[in-house]
């Protein structure tokens, strides 16, 4: 008898194939991304092969190398900045642009894993926003660390919940909850530690799940 199209998919996987996870929610990737032509292709296949029917936008952030021809090539939605405005303006613009219900935001330098973006989205649905929890280890110097423990005390006084890693900008969210905090957003480096911060404070539930980065791929 004829297969099915699912049985033919079956039997064209590799062995030890691992069907991709559905989630009950379009799902759009958001990089922003400045200088990382030797990266971002990469990052791009490697985010693919975890969520094949999510929409990719990279956001150039006025790069002065192939970055955005490169992730097109890969085949992201890319968005070019005429100049530079900061990570933080890349992820507002991403933001605005994606159709998905749930967005995550990762970068283009390769430290964060897309093997993890599954461990994220499956909390999505009782929680707001998941954010990707680095160890000691994934911290770039020890005196990076004790800035990040100190910050995260102290978001932990003023919001009344645990704030276990701030400044991780690997995170998914819904957007249709970021949408209301898009314009506290700053356009450089602190997105991550405002829009947390702003999702506890309005009474949105944010997990914190633990990760493994790695090193910086160039």
């Amino acid at each position: 008898p004829a297969m099915s199209v699912a049985q033919a998919e079956r039997a064209a996987a590799p062995a030890g194939h691992v069907p991709a996870p559905q989630w009950p929610f379009r799902v759009s990737i958001v990089i922003p991304a400045m200088n990382e032509a030797h990266t971002i292709g990469q990052v791009i296949g490697a985010v693919f092969a975890q969520c094949p029917d999510a929409e990719v936008i990279v956001v150039d952030d006025a790069s002065r190398d192939a970055t955005a021809d490169v992730a097109e090539a890969a085949g992201a939605k890319v968005i070019r900045r005429p100049y530079n405005v900061g990570n933080g303006a890349g992820v507002k613009t991403g933001v605005r642009a994606a159709t998905g219900d749930v967005v995550v935001i990762v970068d283009a330098d390769g430290q964060m894993d897309p093997a993890d973006l599954p461990r994220l989205l499956r909390h999505i649905g009782p929680y707001d926003m998941v954010v990707g929890e680095r160890d000691r280890a994934g911290q770039q110097n020890t005196l990076r660390w004790l800035g990040n423990s100190a910050l995260n005390r102290f978001g932990t006084y003023l919001v009344g919940m645990e704030m276990r890693d701030l400044t991780s900008g690997f995170r998914a969210f819904r957007r249709s909850v970021m949408l209301e905090f898009l314009h506290l957003l700053p356009n450089r480096f602190s997105w991550p530690t405002t829009s947390a911060m702003a999702f506890a404070k309005a009474g949105y539930h944010i997990r914190f799940e633990p990760i493994a980065m790695r090193r910086r791929q160039g």
